[in-house]
């Protein structure tokens, strides 16, 4: 199965076997990191093509998480997904309100100031519990909160680009 980037949305990767009776453990990049489990078919990269798999059961172990899916039944088999990117179809995400947005869909997007200074792209977006803070790198990183109506102006995904009231010195 081949799909466009635009199609998929990252969740997490897989480290490694989990065992001798095909599980893997699993680095999420979902909040919290078990939601990734109400996922499913899980998209796994490898070697350039996309492959569904079927998660049969999910579950934190320890400090981390481990999955069993489909079609993988031994450690041979689950040792064959380590390094695999997890993503899964954009179709399967609620649709968000107007002013909401998934992260995956602000990584990449041109960051400029209202006076038109471009301050350069968003690599990532960091949890800090007040809100999220766009990590903006160009000439030099950036770290501006993601706060819409304040420092956020305009977030324009059809354009790839984000407008904020910031000082490019700062």
């Amino acid at each position: 199965m081949t799909t466009g980037p635009g199609t998929r949305v990252p969740l997490g990767r897989v480290g490694g076997p989990y065992g001798v009776r095909g599980w893997v453990r699993i680095t999420s990049g979902t909040q919290p990191p078990e939601k990734i489990f109400e996922y499913s078919p899980w998209l796994l990269e490898q070697n350039g093509a996309w492959h569904p798999f079927e998660v049969i059961s999910g579950r934190v172990h320890g400090k981390g998480l481990v999955a069993q899916l489909a079609g993988c039944g031994d450690r041979d088999q689950a040792a064959a997904l380590a390094g695999a990117e997890i993503a899964i179809a954009r179709t399967a995400l609620a649709e968000l309100a107007a002013d909401e947005y998934y992260w995956a869909d602000l990584v990449g997007l041109a960051v400029v100031t209202t006076e038109g200074v471009d301050l350069g792209v968003i690599d990532h977006l960091i949890e800090t519990g007040a809100n999220d803070v766009l990590v903006v790198r160009g000439e030099r990183e950036r770290l501006i909160p993601f706060t819409p109506g304040h420092a956020v102006v305009a977030v324009d995904l059809e354009q790839r680009r984000l407008t904020v009231a910031w000082d490019p010195a700062f």
